[in-house]
């Protein structure tokens, strides 16, 4: 799926050479000559990127890239400014402004910029995946350390936490005792201890509590499998 792009500058020389040749590069390119347009145009296309001129009549940039940030989107934003005063580059970043980069600039270095920004976003989301995890209807998240099955808060202790980590890192594999020991206890237990029964019995106490179905099943022989029953 091709990324887009919105430029949002009151300038049509710079929104037309940047609309041609960010489509030569296999970007779809919106413009919008002022900052209410680029406002809806925010809301109507949902750009990956948001080029901002700084100087424009009625709304900045300042206070559009305010007003996008104060709207809840994380959507990155590189801002062009003809002044290259270190005032003017801190207010637009803490007012949310990802990047900034001062006119007359090289169409090099904005495209080596645009694809920086875009890969650490695209690396954020990875990020941000990767710490949430679900079967089913068992949800865990790894920021908060919450767990929810059918949408209800699941209490879960460390040990808990992390034993249902561990299956929902592997659904539907079966998982030895060996391994679960090693893996949760970091070590060997004697054959006659019960710990890891122990821990299986309150984990699913606790994720079949409200009417929920079995879904850590025992493999006779073998181990334990995160599996919803057939």
């Amino acid at each position: 799926m091709r990324e887009k792009v919105l430029v949002i500058d009151d300038d049509d020389k710079i929104t037309s050479m940047l609309r041609r040749s960010l489509a030569f590069e296999g970007y779809t390119v919106f413009t919008a000559n002022h900052g209410m347009d680029g406002l809806k145009q925010i809301l109507e296309h949902e750009p990956n990127i948001v080029i901002l001129d700084v100087m424009m009549p009625q709304l900045d940039g300042w206070e559009v890239v305010r007003r996008i940030r104060e709207g809840g989107s994380e959507v990155p934003v590189l801002m062009l400014t003809a002044k290259d005063e270190v005032a003017d580059r801190v207010k637009g970043l803490d007012l949310g402004a990802d990047d900034y980069l001062v006119k007359p600039f090289a169409l090099e270095e904005l495209l080596a910029r645009i694809r920086v920004m875009l890969r650490r976003k695209s690396s954020e989301k990875s990020e941000q995946a990767t710490n949430r995890l679900h079967y089913q209807d068992i949800f865990m998240d790894l920021d908060t350390r919450e767990v929810y099955r059918g949408g209800q808060l699941v209490e879960l202790t460390t040990k808990e936490f992390e034993l249902l980590h561990l299956f929902l890192q592997n659904p539907r594999r079966v998982l030895s005792r060996d391994i679960i020991m090693e893996k949760i206890w970091g070590y060997d237990y004697s054959g006659e201890s019960n710990v890891l029964e122990v821990y299986i019995a309150l984990l699913r106490q606790k994720t079949e509590e409200h009417g929920h179905k079995r879904i850590i099943q025992t493999v006779r022989g073998a181990g334990y499998v995160l599996r919803g029953e057939s």
